[in-house]
């Protein structure tokens, strides 16, 4: 057997995104050891899964490892990568294919968001606000996720509040969470992007904060999660494991 990893991103119109993206994934790459690894993206960023895919058959893969860069399974992890290899496996039947999980709320992705709010703000007072702000999906995992996110990061950081909002697909829409937390706050507002990358999204928050801060509020944006080294570590450890063995994770633990 020749293994190979092909890894899958969401995809962005952000040039900076896009590169980032890719950056991140050749550092990956550069600390898995299996021979044949591909990087590839669902949308809006070439190449795409199907050339991907390609890339690594040509190369003579007969196993290929599919590791999806999402934080959370949703949609896109359900139907939309799925979809796009259904093609694939039946052109090539003699090549196994299996695809890992999404990242999903683990214990060290919240340790991680809580060491990147520290990093950007230093102490953490009990009066300042948090709000997490998530790319969005109608599906209703993303909520009991996100639900999860919440609670294990005030109880790290201290907090009296932690918000929720999203920037698309789902409700509370991210100019509805911020208005809501900003004109209650007795503190710090600590505007948390629960996205990996630069892109669109992110920029349409960036924008937001500094609207807010020219106006004289304390707002604060904490970096994306792919700033953190765990995240890297994370996804090294799902292309490290063939498809016949299991990646565990740790769930929070309120």
């Amino acid at each position: 057997m020749r293994r190979a990893i092909l890894y899958v991103g969401h995809g962005t119109r952000s040039k900076k995104g896009a590169e980032e993206a890719k950056v991140f994934l050749e550092r990956v790459i550069a600390r898995v050891d299996v021979p044949i690894q591909e990087i590839s993206f669902l949308e809006l960023t070439e190449p795409y899964i199907p050339e991907g895919f390609e890339r690594c058959v040509a190369k003579g893969a007969t196993e290929i490892t599919v590791v999806p860069i999402f934080l959370l399974t949703a949609g896109h992890i359900k139907e939309d990568i799925p979809e796009a290899l259904a093609p694939l496996r039946l052109k090539y039947p003699d090549v196994r294919v299996d695809v890992a999980p999404a990242f999903g709320v683990q214990e060290r992705i919240v340790d991680a968001v809580s060491e990147l709010v520290s990093a950007a703000v230093g102490r953490v007072d009990a009066a300042d606000s948090v709000l997490v702000v998530g790319r969005g999906s109608s599906d209703p995992a993303i909520h009991e996720a996100f639900a999860e996110m919440k609670a294990g990061l005030g109880k790290r950081l201290g907090v009296s509040r932690v918000d929720v909002c999203f920037l698309a697909a789902t409700t509370p829409l991210f100019a509805e969470g911020i208005e809501s937390i900003s004109s209650e706050a007795t503190g710090r507002v600590l505007v948390v992007p629960y996205l990996l990358f630069a892109g669109l999204l992110l920029s349409e928050v960036e924008r937001e904060v500094r609207k807010r801060k020219r106006a004289g509020q304390d707002i604060r944006l904490i970096e994306p999660l792919s700033r953190h080294g765990v995240i890297q570590d994370i996804v090294v450890e799902r292309a490290s494991v063939s498809g016949k063995e299991e990646v565990r994770d740790a769930a929070v633990n309120h």
